[in-house]
């Protein structure tokens, strides 16, 4: 108590002798606020953290609540994983690009689909018209994903694949492509994204209704828990929710209200939280805001060990792990003077990496034009080495742990998200919220003050709303070519008219039969035996489950 009074007389002190007399001279510009609207104050202390209990709030690195990381040593012992998005046009183009990434350094592939693709599309589907290969890569075909990694042995290497809807169809696409390679499925190693819940709250490549495609989530884990040990079956997302427009809070409390969601509904199926737990992942942005991401990760760590503890009680302490993949922020990038976004990567990489991520991939600076060129993919590339090898930055574990103002604002964003989980429990939880609208209404609530904020001058976009510059484009934008397309449908017609159609018949029969009651992922693994395609399964499917509409929501 002498101590805090202390503090008190000398900052009483230090305002009237010092600071009025600054203040008199250089006057503070405008309000301090995060990106989530957190109010900033001028500094900060140790009246701050009065109550701080440094083993209930951080702890030992790799030691319960894990606010400072999940491994003892972190970077120390091992760099994060290396990651670009790749995927555009057909397998083949792709395959070409995964193969250039991987000779210079990168160590996990990430697959990018197009988005016929995640709508459960074959790209012989009239309603694919001009969006073959645009966004990702078109994959239809058992054929198509071994094409894609022709010549990359699946058993030793991570790949992360960005597919929710159906993402059931295309694991068992890849699961059969290791097999024809060779590996076991047991020694398969990689992440399917599979957060459908977060596709109604922001991103909207859904295909069934909330609860079947629930169901169709938890067969994955359930089967990836039995089958495919070094397997994430589900990456638990919060980078779409922020890219709509949410801030670091809603993002935060989103993706853990969902996280903990699967978690009660696997734990419903009868599943042991033990065996599959230590398997779930989890993906973040990491936004330009760089103290607020740093403290994002932390208490995003803190909050998920302290939840599944009181929970879901479990007996392995890698059950408590928040495991996470990490995304530079693509709505930060800009149009305007495009090579400022290799600075806006860079800051966003290096909080991610003060966060402790496990995982990373860095943006390319042409990407708010188009899928990125090999130069700009080399350059977000040579971000993370850099950050990696030189910077100096994973030598020491969780270096800001300690800062007065990181603990207070990782508290303060825990506090933030406890009131969330509140809101979202009096509604009756994560699935009545969606079909309410009541997430969608706070990210776009979210989205419209910020652009509001931008438009009005209150916070600053470089390039855009201040240091704007006329300019003309040199950067080489990369186009998909109308052969690939052309070339994709071919094959696809040829892998169609070389297989046993009453074979694809009853396999898809059986699919329909066993969807509500059985795990599906044995029956869809069957289908691709029979050489079914992507959009034949989905539409026997929907058969079954329908559509869903989403409501209009003011």
């Amino acid at each position: 108590m002498e101590k805090e009074e202390r503090y008190i007389e000398k900052l009483k002190e230090w305002e009237e002798k010092v600071l009025k007399r600054s203040l008199e001279v250089l006057p503070e510009k405008g309000e301090f606020r995060t990106l989530s609207g957190i109010e900033i104050k001028r500094f900060y202390s140790p009246l701050d953290l009065k109550d701080f209990d440094y083993f209930e709030k951080l702890g030992y690195p790799g030691e319960y609540p894990f606010t400072r990381g999940i491994h003892p040593t972190m970077y120390r012992s091992r760099l994060w994983t290396f990651r670009e998005f790749s995927g555009f046009g057909d397998a083949i183009e792709t395959n070409r690009r995964l193969k250039y990434l991987l000779e210079h350094g990168e160590t996990g592939l990430s697959i990018a689909f197009d988005y016929p693709t995640l709508l459960g599309l074959d790209a012989d589907n009239p309603l694919t018209r001009g969006e073959f290969g645009k966004a990702g890569v078109a994959i239809n075909t058992l054929e198509d994903m071994q094409l894609m990694f022709d010549g990359i042995p699946l058993k030793d290497i991570s790949t992360s694949m960005t597919i929710n809807g159906p993402a059931a169809m295309i694991w068992a696409f890849y699961i059969l492509t290791g097999e024809s390679q060779g590996a076991k499925w047991c020694d398969l190693r990689g992440t399917i994204q599979n957060d459908i819940l977060k596709e109604y709250m922001a991103q909207k490549s859904f295909i069934f209704p909330p609860e079947p495609s629930l169901k169709l989530v938890i067969d994955t884990i359930e089967f990836g828990s039995k089958e495919l040990p070094l397997w994430n079956p589900i990456s638990i997302s919060g980078y779409h929710i922020r890219e709509a427009g949410a801030t670091a809070v809603q993002e935060l409390a989103f993706t853990l209200a969902n996280g903990l969601t699967y978690v009660e509904k696997a734990v419903e199926r009868g599943l042991d939280v033990d065996d599959f737990a230590p398997r779930l992942s989890f993906f973040f942005d990491a936004h330009i805001d760089f103290f607020e991401e740093i403290a994002k990760f932390r208490a995003a760590r803190r909050i998920w060990a302290k939840e599944m503890k009181r929970r879901f009680n479990p007996k392995k302490e890698r059950s408590l792990w928040l495991r996470f993949h990490t995304q530079t922020a693509g709505v930060s990038l800009t149009a305007q003077q495009p090579e400022n976004n290799i600075i806006r990567t860079t800051i966003e990489a290096m909080a991610a990496v003060l966060g402790g991520t496990q995982s990373l991939h860095t943006n390319s600076m042409d990407e708010a034009w188009a899928l990125p060129s090999e130069k700009a993919v080399m350059i977000a590339l040579r971000t993370q080495q850099i950050i990696g090898e030189e910077s100096g930055i994973p030598n020491t574990v969780d270096p800001l742990a300690g800062s007065y103002y990181v603990e207070w604002l990782t508290d303060k964003i825990e506090e933030e998200v406890y009131r969330y989980f509140e809101k979202i429990e009096g509604i009756g939880g994560v699935i009545k919220g969606i079909r309410s609208g009541f997430f969608q209404r706070e990210i776009a609530e979210s989205a419209y003050r910020y652009q509001k904020d931008l438009e009005d001058m209150k916070r600053v976009l470089v390039g855009v709303n201040k240091y704007k510059i006329e300019e003309r484009l040199e950067i080489p934008i990369l186009k998909v070519p109308d052969e690939l397309e052309e070339r994709h449908l071919s094959r696809l017609k040829r892998y169609k008219e070389n297989r046993d159609p009453l074979k694809v018949n009853d396999s898809l029969r059986s699919l329909q039969r066993n969807a509500d009651e059985k795990n599906l992922m044995p029956y869809i693994i069957d289908a691709i035996r029979s050489r079914a395609t992507l959009g034949e399964i989905v539409i026997s499917l929907k058969e079954i489950w329908g559509e869903y509409i989403e409501p209009v929501i003011y």
